[in-house]
């Protein structure tokens, strides 16, 4: 039988949903607890931050950050693998994962909490969620406070009406080269989910739900729809792809995103964190783009380059890389002097138990 695990998790977090999503492909029977405030309490008593998702297994060990916290369950159950044969395809399986979980949660964000249809309809989700079923007079206050709360935090994951351009026309341009992507297949990297797809599907999913970008996505991006529906359950239908294969329409997305949005944004704001500057500009879709440093997107780019560090040799990705502009902010840098920038977790720096 397999190991029992207390997922404690919102439908309106994204890193809940990509590790839910997880334990469902990998058929680990595990028990989804939505963190309503009467459970603060229990949540309180395993988080080291008091934040979501927070996965409790049967030993009463506790894992937090969804991406260490799928790498330590792959390890613990290997089949059926989420990475692909091809160490190529897996390193760029990981890029696409630090993509979503670090740059298209951006796009998530800023839509819920910029427009007042989301607004609304997000504020009224997370009290649903809050109060659990209990009957309150009047709930207008309670939205009305989320609302607040969560609107004064767009400038930490960096929307403001500077970037909000930037922000809406990667996530236009992302879901437009996926949709041509998906279209001969059912995951990213083929039969069956990759890393990437936890990671992406996650994000995609809170889009979806919220009525602007969701709008956006139904209107013109129907692959992109059902691959968000099939990542609920997913299931692999075949095996993983050779990059060969694959790269005739992945090779898009690296390099209008990858290459010209992401890695620019990673590689900035890491070196605006070792500087220990308290905010920085980079030039974005041809805008300056300006916010204040995120640590944990320090520690992952570093992360992100010591695994292509570690695959040199690889010409065939040395070529991709290089032809879709990704190949020289990939290089891993001289070790600094000092300890360098404070590192936190990818939930802590995007508030996402909330949205």
């Amino acid at each position: 039988m397999s190991t029992p695990y207390r997922l404690y998790g919102a439908e309106l977090s994204p890193y809940s949903v990509k590790v839910r999503s997880y334990l469902r492909y990998k058929g680990l029977a595990h028990e989804w607890i939505s963190r309503s405030g009467a459970r603060n309490t229990e949540v309180a008593k395993y988080a080291k931050l008091p934040l979501i998702p927070v996965l409790v297994d049967a030993d009463e060990t506790v894992l937090q950050d969804s991406t260490p916290m799928i790498e330590a369950l792959e390890q613990r159950h290997p089949e059926p693998s989420i990475r692909p044969e091809e160490p190529a395809a897996a390193f760029l399986s990981a890029l696409l994962e630090d993509y979503a979980d670090e740059w298209l949660n951006k796009a998530m964000f800023h839509y819920r909490w910029t427009y007042e249809a989301d607004q609304l309809s997000a504020a009224k989700r997370i009290v649903d969620m809050m109060i659990e079923g209990q009957e309150v007079e009047d709930r207008r206050p309670l939205e009305a406070q989320v609302r607040e709360r969560m609107m004064g935090r767009l400038g930490h994951v960096g929307s403001s009406a500077e970037t909000a351009s930037v922000i809406e026309g990667s996530f236009r341009r992302f879901v437009a080269l996926l949709e041509q992507h998906l279209r001969g297949r059912p995951y990213l990297f083929g039969g069956r989910p990759s890393l990437a797809d936890f990671g992406v599907a996650g994000q995609l999913y809170e889009l979806l739900s919220d009525p602007t970008p969701g709008g956006v996505i139904r209107a013109h991006e129907p692959h992109v729809v059902d691959y968000v529906e099939r990542m609920l359950e997913p299931a692999a239908q075949g095996p993983f792809e050779p990059l060969s294969a694959l790269a005739p329409t992945l090779a898009p997305i690296l390099s209008e995103e990858i290459g010209a949005i992401y890695l620019p944004w990673m590689d900035a704001n890491s070196k605006s964190g070792r500087a220990g500057e308290e905010r920085f500009t980079v030039m974005l879709d041809g805008l300056a783009y300006a916010q204040a440093p995120q640590r944990y997107a320090g520690k992952a780019l570093l992360e992100i380059r010591r695994k292509r560090d570690a695959l040199m040799a690889d010409e065939a990705l040395g070529a991709l890389l290089h032809e879709t502009g990704c190949y020289e902010l990939l290089i891993l840098p001289p070790k600094p002097p000092g300890r360098g920038e404070r590192q936190g977790s990818r939930e802590e720096s995007e508030d996402a138990a909330e949205g």
